[in-house]
C-alpha cells in the first residue's frame, strides 16, 4: 500500500509544507453518521502511527490508515491538524492492519471501531510524555529484557507414541504448507498440551513469538504455570478481561514491542500485534466463548486461522470434540487431521452409564427427591470410601430456577425480561442472570399472600446443600461464577481440589474444560436433558461437547483410569446422542449431526446472518424489522441473488432489561452473495431506524452461534 509521501524541503514555510493530509481511523461505529476514516493535517507518519485527534470537542485516540492522501479532502474542506503523536511506539504492522481490515469487512463493522476497540483502553488516555514515562518507568518494558540465567527450557517429559506422531505430523505440515492449519483430534487426557509445548518450543527456538487461546479467564492460570515453567527463561504475557487496565497495556506493548516470546488469552488476543508471529495455537477450539457477543461479534477461532495464512504461520486447532465447522474442513482436506487416540499412559476413557429416570422410584408425596438416583448415590458412597474425588455438574447456579406460590401459581418472574429469577439461598435473593435485577426474597407470596412459597428445580447451591444432608461428613465444595466472583477464590478452590482436601465437586460448565483433577474417577452430569430439544440448532452439538469434556475430567491418572466412570441422569436414555457418546465415538457423532444439517440446509452447509433489534415496543421491532426485510428483498430481487430472508421473529428471551427483541435471518448457501447483501444494504439501515424512533439499537451477527 503506498506511503504517505515525505515533506517537501525547499519550501519558504516549512511549518506549513510540513503538514500532509492523512487518512486517521477514530473509533466511530457503522451505524454512525460520519465515515470512520477521517482526514487531518499532520506530520508525515506512515500507516499504522498512533496519533490523538481532535473530533468535535473532544481529543481521541487516532490511527494513520492506509490510503492515497490525494483522494482525501473535498474541494474547499478545512481540516483540522493533529494534536499529537504517540511517538516512542513503533506502527502497528502491515499484517496486524489487514487483519483488522478483514475483520471490518466480513463482520461489517466500521474500520475504526473495529481497530480501535481491540487496543488496550489505556491508550486512549495517553499523550507522549506520559507514554515515555510510562516505557522508560523503572522495571517497564522500554528496553529489552535483562539477561537472565535461567535455562530457556525446563525438563519435559517424554513424548508418548500418539504425540510423538501427531509433532511428526505436524513438522511434515509446516515444511509442506507454512501457513497451514491442524486440526488435532485429542481425547482427553491425551496430553494436547504437551503437543502445544513442543511445537512453541521449536518456534521459540528460531526467535519467533508464540500465541496460545483459550476460550475461557478461568483456563489462564493452570496453563499459565505451565507455561512458565516449561520455558523459565522466556517473558510470558496474558491478554484477558480480568486485567487490570494498567496490566493490560502494560502486556499488550510487550507484545507489540516484540519483548514478549509467549502471549496467553482468551478472545481479545487474536489481535495482539506480534512483529516475530512464529505459531497459533487455539485450545479447546470448538468452544462458543470465541465468539464475540457484544460489539464487533468476532469469531476469534476463525481469525486466528485467518491470520496465520495471512502471515504465513502454522495454526493448531485442538479439540476431543471440534464443531462441526472445524471437522467438516479436516474431512475435505482444508485443514490437516492429526489424530490423538489414546490417553497418556494408555489409560481407559471412563465408562459411561446411562440412569433412567422414567424407571426410578418417585418420592412420597409431600417429600423432597433425593439429589440423585440411588445407582448414582451408591457410586459417590463407594468413591469415598475409596478416597477417591467426585464431580457433580449441573449447568445451573443459584439454589432454584424459580420461587413458585402453589395456592395461586405465582412464580418469581422478572419485571423487566421474560425470564424467571433465580433463587440464590445464601443471601435471600431472588436476581435475574439476564438484566441483574435483584431483590430480597419476599416474606410471602406478593400475589396471594400465601406464606407456603416453595422452590422449584435445583440449581448448584440446592445441589451443594442436599448432598451434604445425604453424606453426612463429606467435604463438598461449590464452583461456578457465584462462588469464584471474588478474585483469587477460583485459584483456592481448584487448590483445594488438587490437594485432596475436597471429596465432592459441585460445578457448571466452569469446570468441565481442561482442569486436570487427577484423584476425581466418577463424573455425575445431574440433570443435561434440557439442550437436547432446545430450538437452537447447535444443542446437541454443544451438549456432546459438554459431556465429553466433563467426562474427560474422570481417570485422568492411569491407575484409577479403569474403574472411572461417567454417570448421565436422563429422561431419553436411548436418544442418538447419548449412545454415541457411551461409545465415545465422536466421529460417527459428527456424521450424523453433518447428515442433519446438509438435509436442513444449515451451517456448514450454509452461511447465516443474524439482524437483531432492540425496542421499547414490539410494534417498533417488528417495524423495523419488516422495513429492514422489505429492502433485503428488493436487493435479492434485482440482483438475483440466492439469498433467503425470513420474516422477522421473537427470540427465545423476547424481552430483556426492559427491552422489547425480534431477530431476522439471512441464509445463503453461498458466502460471497450474503457478502454482497450485507454491504449494500446495511448502510441504509441508519435511515430505517429513523423512521422507527422507538428502536434503541440494532445490530447485525455474521455466522451467529445461536438462533
Amino acid at each position: 500500500m503506498p506511503e504517505v509521501p515525505a515533506p517537501n524541503e525547499a519550501v519558504d514555510d516549512p511549518v506549513e509544507t510540513a503538514q500532509q493530509v492523512l487518512p486517521v481511523l477514530v473509533d466511530m461505529p457503522f451505524h454512525g453518521a460520519l465515515d470512520s476514516t477521517l482526514s487531518y493535517l499532520g506530520p508525515a507518519l506512515p500507516p499504522g502511527s498512533l496519533v490523538r485527534a481532535p473530533l468535535g470537542h473532544r481529543e481521541v485516540l487516532g490511527l494513520v490508515w492506509d490510503a492515497p492522501s490525494d483522494d482525501l479532502v473535498a474541494p474547499g474542506q478545512t481540516l483540522r491538524a493533529l494534536l499529537g503523536t504517540l511517538d516512542p511506539l513503533p506502527p502497528l504492522p502491515l499484517a496486524w492492519r489487514r487483519l483488522v481490515r478483514f475483520a471490518a469487512s466480513y463482520y461489517q463493522r466500521s474500520l475504526g471501531e473495529m481497530a480501535l476497540s481491540v487496543l488496550p483502553p489505556e491508550l486512549r488516555k495517553l499523550d507522549p510524555a506520559s507514554l515515555t514515562r510510562r516505557l522508560r518507568r523503572k522495571g517497564g518494558l522500554g528496553s529489552a529484557p535483562a539477561p537472565t540465567d535461567a535455562p530457556q527450557t525446563a525438563a519435559r517429559p517424554e513424548p508418548t507414541e500418539d504425540q510423538a506422531q501427531a509433532l511428526a505430523q505436524l513438522a511434515a505440515l509446516q515444511a509442506r504448507e507454512p501457513g497451514g492449519t491442524a486440526l488435532l483430534l485429542g481425547v482427553t487426557g491425551s496430553g494436547k498440551t504437551e503437543v502445544y509445548l513442543r511445537r512453541a518450543e521449536e518456534a521459540l527456538a528460531q526467535g519467533r513469538q508464540v500465541l496460545v487461546l483459550v476460550p475461557e479467564i478461568n483456563l489462564t492460570p493452570q496453563l499459565e504455570a505451565r507455561l512458565r515453567d516449561r520455558f523459565p527463561g522466556r517473558l510470558l504475557v496474558t491478554q484477558h478481561s480480568g486485567l487490570t487496565p494498567a496490566q493490560r497495556l502494560r502486556h499488550w506493548l510487550a507484545a507489540h514491542l516484540g519483548q514478549a516470546d509467549l502471549v496467553l488469552g482468551t478472545r481479545m488476543a487474536v489481535f495482539s500485534p506480534l512483529p516475530r508471529l512464529g505459531l497459533i495455537v487455539v485450545d479447546e477450539e470448538h468452544d462458543a466463548s470465541y465468539k464475540q457477543q457484544e460489539g464487533a461479534r468476532y469469531s476469534a477461532r476463525d481469525l486466528a486461522v485467518y491470520r496465520g495464512r495471512l502471515e504465513g504461520v502454522p495454526v493448531l486447532l485442538g479439540s476431543a470434540t471440534p464443531s462441526l465447522e472445524s471437522w467438516r474442513h479436516a474431512q475435505q482436506g482444508r485443514y490437516a487431521l492429526v489424530p490423538m487416540r489414546q490417553r497418556v499412559g494408555q489409560g481407559a476413557l471412563p465408562q459411561v452409564r446411562l440412569v433412567d429416570m422414567t424407571q426410578q422410584p418417585q418420592a412420597p408425596r409431600g417429600q423432597e427427591p433425593p439429589p440423585l438416583a440411588a445407582p448414582v448415590l451408591a457410586a459417590l458412597r463407594e468413591r469415598l470410601e475409596r478416597g477417591e474425588q467426585s464431580l457433580l455438574f449441573l449447568n445451573r447456579r443459584g439454589f432454584a430456577p424459580v420461587l413458585h406460590c402453589p395456592a395461586c401459581q405465582w412464580k418469581s418472574d422478572c419485571p423487566h425480561c421474560s425470564a424467571w429469577r433465580v433463587f440464590h439461598k445464601l443471601d435471600r435473593t431472588l436476581r435475574c442472570h439476564h438484566c441483574g435485577f435483584s431483590d430480597r426474597v419476599p416474606r410471602a407470596c406478593p400475589s396471594c399472600g400465601n406464606p407456603d412459597i416453595q422452590p422449584v428445580g435445583r440449581g448448584t447451591e440446592r445441589l451443594e446443600e442436599q448432598i451434604g444432608q445425604w453424606l453426612p461428613g463429606v467435604r463438598v465444595a461449590r464452583i461456578d461464577a457465584d462462588s469464584t466472583r471474588l478474585k483469587g477464590t477460583l485459584e483456592q478452590q481448584l487448590s483445594a481440589v488438587h490437594a485432596g482436601e475436597v471429596d465432592i465437586l459441585v460445578g457448571t460448565q466452569m469446570v468441565t474444560k481442561g482442569h486436570d483433577f487427577r484423584r476425581i474417577t466418577l463424573v455425575v452430569a445431574v440433570n443435561p436433558d434440557g439442550a437436547l430439544f432446545t430450538t437452537d440448532f447447535r444443542g446437541p452439538e454443544r451438549l456432546f461437547a459438554t459431556l465429553m469434556q466433563a467426562g474427560g475430567r474422570a481417570g485422568r491418572d492411569a491407575e484409577a483410569a479403569a474403574r472411572s466412570e461417567l454417570w448421565i441422569q436422563t429422561w431419553n436414555p436411548a436418544h442418538a446422542l447419548f449412545q454415541s457418546l457411551r461409545r465415545h465415538d465422536y466421529e460417527s457423532f459428527a456424521a450424523a449431526q453433518l447428515a442433519e444439517r446438509e438435509m436442513a440446509g444449515l451451517p456448514p452447509y450454509s452461511h447465516l446472518a443474524l439482524l437483531r433489534v432492540e425496542a421499547r415496543t414490539p410494534e417498533a421491532a417488528q417495524d423495523f424489522l419488516a422495513l429492514a426485510r422489505r429492502d433485503a428483498m428488493a436487493w435479492v430481487e434485482a440482483q438475483a441473488a440466492e439469498v433467503t430472508v425470513y420474516p422477522p421473529v421473537p427470540p427465545y428471551l423476547a424481552r430483556v432489561a426492559g427491552l422489547e427483541r425480534r431477530q431476522m435471518l439471512l441464509e445463503s448457501g453461498s458466502r460471497p452473495a450474503l457478502q454482497a447483501l450485507l454491504r449494500d444494504w446495511l448502510p441504509g439501515l441508519r435511515g430505517l431506524r429513523a423512521q422507527t424512533p422507538g428502536v434503541a439499537r440494532w445490530a447485525l451477527d455474521v455466522d451467529p452461534l445461536g438462533i
